[in-house]
């Protein structure tokens, strides 16, 4: 627990200073009630098939989103190997490959039919492992029971809305350094040979093409 205290002081820190400095809009907090529930029934699939249903609509966005399902495995493939050196256990072997996404996908099911985001892995969470050095399964239950409860209360999203991109910025800088950080070490620990040509311009390709994205 004392290893996240930076983090969350970081961010606390930052955010204070803003709202001090005239940065952050509280408009939204004050308008927003203390307990609500935190689904819309409208942006659920529930209210798609209405009066109103539209099937081309639906096969059009299903067909849309269709490619975008094959990025978020390839995706999630890259974050399981990062987070299991970063964990120093193959998460590839145990519990595999074929668990983790089939958790990911039903997770993601599960959210859709509430209008929620997707659950897809996030590399952000490798950074954060990395620098707390909490891998403990029981911390992410604890953390989404928690998440579950907050989500209750729209004043605390309202909150967390109002962070100014300063402050969020300053984060991604630090997680995203460590998802960076730990890629080179998987290098350097499989002996990547970077006397091969292939190698690198798989590695140039891969830092101009995200530098350049980002």
């Amino acid at each position: 627990m004392v290893k996240i205290v930076p983090i969350l002081l970081g961010v606390v820190v930052s955010y204070a200073v803003a709202a001090v400095l005239g940065e952050v809009d509280f408009s939204g907090v004050a308008a927003a009630p203390w307990v609500g529930l935190p689904v819309v029934w409208d942006n659920t699939v529930f209210a798609l098939f209405g009066p109103q249903f539209d099937s081309s609509l639906a096969t059009t966005a299903i067909i849309t989103i269709m490619p975008l399902a094959f990025a978020t495995m390839i995706g999630h493939i890259g974050d399981i190997s990062a987070i299991g050196s970063t964990c120093e256990r193959n998460y590839i072997a145990d519990p595999g490959l074929h668990r983790t996404l089939l958790g990911d996908g039903l997770a993601t099911i599960l959210a859709s039919l509430f209008g929620a985001p997707a659950n897809t892995t996030y590399g952000e969470n490798t950074g954060v492992l990395a620098l707390t050095r909490v891998f403990d399964p029981r911390v992410i239950r604890i953390a989404a029971c928690c998440a579950i409860v907050l989500s209750f209360c729209p004043k605390f999203a309202a909150v967390i809305a109002a962070m100014p991109a300063c402050v969020i910025g300053g984060v991604s800088l630090v997680l995203y350094g460590m998802i960076s950080a730990v890629g080179v070490r998987n290098l350097i620990e499989n002996q990547v040979d970077f006397q091969n040509n292939r190698n690198v311009l798989v590695a140039a390709l891969v830092l101009v093409l995200s530098l350049g994205i980002a």
